[in-house]
């Protein structure tokens, strides 16, 4: 770093060649000065932005190109000549598509049209306009192949949704802050659900008023980014604006009076100096209610799966039970249940959309140091809490015939009496990144240093629950002279638990060069040096002890602890404008991790421009993703809903423990992946632009949570009597199952995106715009066998199974298309969007093989209005999910004994058909209806109103 510091002052020093300063005024058609417009120097990141009044001044070389752009307006190239200059832009033609763009490439920026890449830029303006509360859920709006929605169980979840871009997984997306790595989230998703076994970044938790656009590479970007870009990335580039300032006020309610939402923002910005820079920052704070939309519990199925004792099980005939006791017995628990039902139809379950409060800070500026320096810093904090709750335990359930003290912990019912009861979860969240960098250029060359660092904590906490495990510890009896045993919990449990919790930092180093060699050649170098750390939290005594706390158990000291791993990497871009229209660009990058090896990638793509009708481009490159410190050490009890048994207790052990070693079980490698894109793209007119991209993508030795493996021979009563080194881990651990991490299977995905848009279309007196953009999955399956441990192949299971088929391939729409419309007169504004949600599919665990689920086909419309009451007052008021259109799922056959158990009318003891008992095991007695316990297709909340009121400074 000295010898690079002292290289640089040398080049200051011999910083010589002939420079110009340019000044000038942008305006419209019409005369109006146009303020935030892009110059840049053609082949260079030199660049900058019309102030209010549309003025601007650049230092640029003899003879350079600039490039004037802007949203809606066409494109204009200047040579520079004379210290004044200015520039009328025209909306003739003016795309969105002409943004320059820096996202995708290592050498100079250029615009969408002329990128090899498929791009898509989201404007402030644009996320603003879908309603949505969180950035993360108004890209679902907003991006057909972008898919994210709340899980069905909370727990640690509640705290961040799992998100994808081409049915990836969250891992597999790179999410940059103004071109700098953000650090991952601590979480890692382990639930039966969408995303399970992997983590990404918390985006959720960014300010949408602290945005500037958004630019999504959907593309593999390895070669130019490193790990974790197999699917794409994703550029937040935040708000630079001098002034603009403004307060935002937000409030929402669901259409059924719950999930009530408050929220305010300021975002505000500043200059530093005469022209010497920037400071823009931003503040938000909301808060959301609970939103709670349960189903319908059936009685039948609750009788069944905690009342009922079959008098013919001669197994049941113990302690002097007889079949007139039994039968007795039944018919009481049965009275419970319908009478506990009577007075909660819902069981008392709460399940929605988690009560949540969050504070959100973040701050962007530069300063020029010097005419070619500028120094430049943003950070960005996020303070989150959640308040969820886990199934209630009813009282058949949670019985005080089996647990007599529960009368005395929890005497919330009827006059005191015991009720059961329904355990919280409390989630608290810090996140953090900031980076700071200086860019400069040096005799043609741009240099760009730069440090970030960034983190997540998140902590739990546990309570209305208790332990229920028999755990004994020695006490002295003075009567007695002795030590006696004790039980620690049951009925002297606490009601409120600390489970512990995680966290995840990262520092990043970057050194970026690049130059434009000629006007056909340009170039790019850099490295990156990661340092990341993983912690795993110690929660209380009580909360992990012989189990643990009903509900969440706890982490325990022996899976608790740090680790870390660095590793460095280096990249070269080369882009050869072959002539105007033709482009060809490659990239190579090499990467050193301490803890798995070497990866070596590359990038090739090309574009050719036909006509401006007509633009072809196509790419391939090979890439990675490293295993996540989350993954590698990650080791728990965990408690899950397993249909037809209840709340059990299963392991996650890690690959890197013992028990990893007795099972046989290998180290985690990375991913390798391969991925192809063709595409065409043009203006068809002046206000009608499209693009069609073609895409494969191949993923070799791809990482999962495997499922469950349970012991391999299991007597009538479910105990296991294996006698494999895998039954006696599970034995020795207490545990129904174990689950581990595994390069396990090679992947296959392919699909088209198609975005058209036409735009500043005259209906009447106003302005009307119109998109049509869609993601359509054309492949998304395992390519060949699973590569099951020996271990688990001998005892004939497979660490994949269906259910984890589904939800890794077919538990995101197969197709998603967006249909929009805007429309502009006066001070009004409207905008209509119908997002096409396609079928998912599920395997929920436990459903029968020969029967699977799908959530129906669904329309979502979306209906926005703004009235500008003034020039700094504006009101907006969104109705989302307008027609109230819920998720809906049917049972499908896989083949004849699938349709014969859909045709099968016959009941069993509780007045069941067969298929109505497959219902309750993947709704868990209907307290998911709308949803199945392992997933669901979009919101469930149905339509939600909010208003917001912008008043600008």
């Amino acid at each position: 770093m000295k010898k690079f510091t002292l290289l640089l002052m040398l080049f200051q020093a011999s910083f010589i060649f002939a420079q110009k300063e340019i000044t000038g005024v942008v305006k419209d058609n019409s005369g109006a000065a146009l303020p935030g417009v892009n110059i840049v120097e053609k082949g260079t990141q030199n660049g900058v932005a019309t102030n209010m009044d549309g003025g601007y001044k650049i230092k640029v070389k003899d003879g350079a190109v600039l490039i004037f752009s802007y949203i809606g307006y066409d494109s204009v190239e200047k040579t520079a000549s004379g210290s004044k200059m200015d520039v009328i832009l025209s909306q003739e033609g003016g795309q969105t598509l002409n943004e320059i763009v820096i996202t995708g490439s290592r050498t100079a920026p250029r615009s969408n049209t002329t990128s090899a890449l498929p791009i898509d830029v989201i404007s402030s303006k644009d996320l603003a306009a879908t309603g949505q509360a969180t950035f993360d859920k108004a890209l679902q709006y907003k991006i057909p192949s972008f898919n994210t929605v709340q899980t069905p169980v909370n727990d640690a979840t509640s705290l961040l949704d799992p998100y994808e871009i081409r049915n990836m997984g969250p891992s597999r997306t790179l999410i940059l802050i103004n071109g700098k790595r953000k650090n991952l989230s601590a979480l890692l998703y382990t639930q039966t659900s969408p995303g399970r076994g992997e983590t990404g970044a918390d985006i959720s938790g960014i300010p949408t008023d602290a945005i500037k656009s958004v630019e999504i590479l959907r593309d593999g970007a390895s070669a130019q980014y490193g790990s974790d870009a197999i699917a794409g990335v994703m550029n937040i580039i935040l708000k630079d604006n001098k002034g603009d300032g403004s307060v935002t006020a937000r409030s929402g309610i669901t259409a059924q009076g719950d999930g009530e939402m408050l929220g305010v923002s300021v975002n505000n910005g500043s200059p530093i100096g005469v022209d010497k820079g920037f400071i823009n920052y931003t503040v938000d704070f909301s808060k959301t209610s609970q939103s709670n939309r349960p189903g319908t519990v059936n009685a039948a199925g609750e009788y069944s799966d905690f009342v009922y004792v079959d008098p013919n099980d001669s197994a049941n005939y113990t302690n002097g039970a007889t079949q007139a006791s039994i039968t007795a017995n039944n018919a009481t628990g049965l009275a419970k249940v319908n009478e506990f039902l009577s007075r909660r139809s819902d069981a008392g379950n709460i399940n929605g959309s988690p009560e949540n409060a969050a504070a959100k800070f973040l701050v962007n500026s530069a300063y020029n140091v010097s005419e070619q320096t500028e120094l430049y810093f943003n950070a960005a904090y996020i303070y989150k809490k959640v308040n969820s709750f886990a199934n209630y335990r009813t009282p058949y359930w949670r019985s005080v015939e089996d647990y007599p003290y529960l009368a005395k912990l929890f005497p919330n019912g009827p006059n005191g009496t015991y009720d059961g009861y329904v355990p919280t979860f409390e989630g608290l969240l810090n996140d953090y990144n900031g980076t700071v960098g200086l860019r400069s250029k040096i005799n043609d060359w741009n240099i760009d240093v730069s440090f970030t660092t960034g983190g997540n904590a998140q902590t739990y906490m546990v309570g209305n629950s208790h332990n229920r495990n028999k755990v004994y510890a020695p006490r002295w009896n003075p009567d007695t002279n002795l030590f006696e045993p004790v039980e620690l919990y049951r009925e002297n449990s606490p009601v409120a638990f600390n489970p512990g919790g995680t966290s995840f930092s990262h520092n990043v180093g970057n050194i970026d060069i690049s130059r434009v060699l000629s006007d056909k050649i340009s170039i790019g170098i850099g490295s990156e040096m990661r340092a990341e750390n993983f912690e795993i939290i110690s929660g209380g005594l009580a909360s992990y002890d012989g189990g643990g706390a009903d509900s969440f158990a706890g982490n325990t000291p022996e899976n608790s602890g740090k680790w870390n791993r660095y590793n460095i990497g280096g990249y070269f871009s080369l882009d050869y404008d072959v002539t105007d229209a033709f482009l060809l660009s490659g990239t190579v990058r090499a990467e050193n991790y301490s803890d798995f090896g070497n990866a070596f990638v590359y990038k090739v793509s090309s574009r050719y421009k036909i006509d401006p009708m007509l633009t072809l481009r196509a790419s391939y490159s090979t890439g990675f993703r490293a295993p996540t410190l989350h993954q590698i050490y990650t080791q728990k009890s965990q408690y899950s809903f397993i249909p037809g048994k209840g709340i059990q207790v299963g392991g996650l052990v890690n690959n890197v423990s013992p028990q990893a070693s007795f099972l046989g079980l290998a180290k985690l490698d990375a991913e390798k992946s391969k991925n192809f894109t063709i595409g065409v793209g043009g203006k068809i007119t002046r206000n009608f632009n499209y693009t069609i991209d073609y895409y494969h993508i191949a993923v070799k030795d791809r990482i999962v949570l495997g499922s469950e493996i349970t012991g391999t021979k299991l007597d009538g009563d479910g105990n296991n009597i294996g006698t494999t080194p895998l039954d006696d881990v599970l034995r020795a651990n207490n545990l129904s199952d174990v689950s581990f991490f595994a390069n396990a299977i090679d992947t296959k995905t392919s699909g088209i995106d198609v975005v058209l848009n036409y735009n500043n279309l005259l209906v009447g007196k106003g302005d009307f715009d119109f998109s049509l953009s869609g993601n359509y999955t054309i492949q998304n399956e395992r390519d060949g066998a699973v590569k099951n441990p020996s271990l688990v192949e001998s005892a004939g299971q497979s660490i994949v199974n269906p259910t984890q088929e589904a939800l890794f391939f077919t538990s995101r729409p197969q197709t998603k298309w967006i249909l929009g419309a805007n429309y502009e007169i006066g001070k009004m504004g409207f905008s209509l969007n119908n997002t096409y949600f396609g079928k998912t599919t599920f395997k929920q665990q436990g459903l029968n093989n020969n029967l699977r689920t799908e959530f129906i086909p669904k329309i979502v419309t979306d209906l926005g209005v703004t009235y500008s009451a003034t020039e700094k007052l504006t009101l907006s008021l969104n109705v989302n999910n307008l027609l109230n259109v819920l998720p809906e799922w049917k049972f499908k056959a896989e083949n004849a004994a699938g349709q014969a158990i859909m045709n099968n009318t016959t009941v069993n003891h509780a007045g069941l058909t067969p298929i109505q008992v497959e219902s309750n095991l993947i709704t868990f007695n209907q307290r998911y209806s709308q949803m199945t316990y392992d997933g669901y297709h979009f919101s469930q909340l149905g339509t939600m109103f909010s208003l917001s009121l912008n008043y600008k400074f």
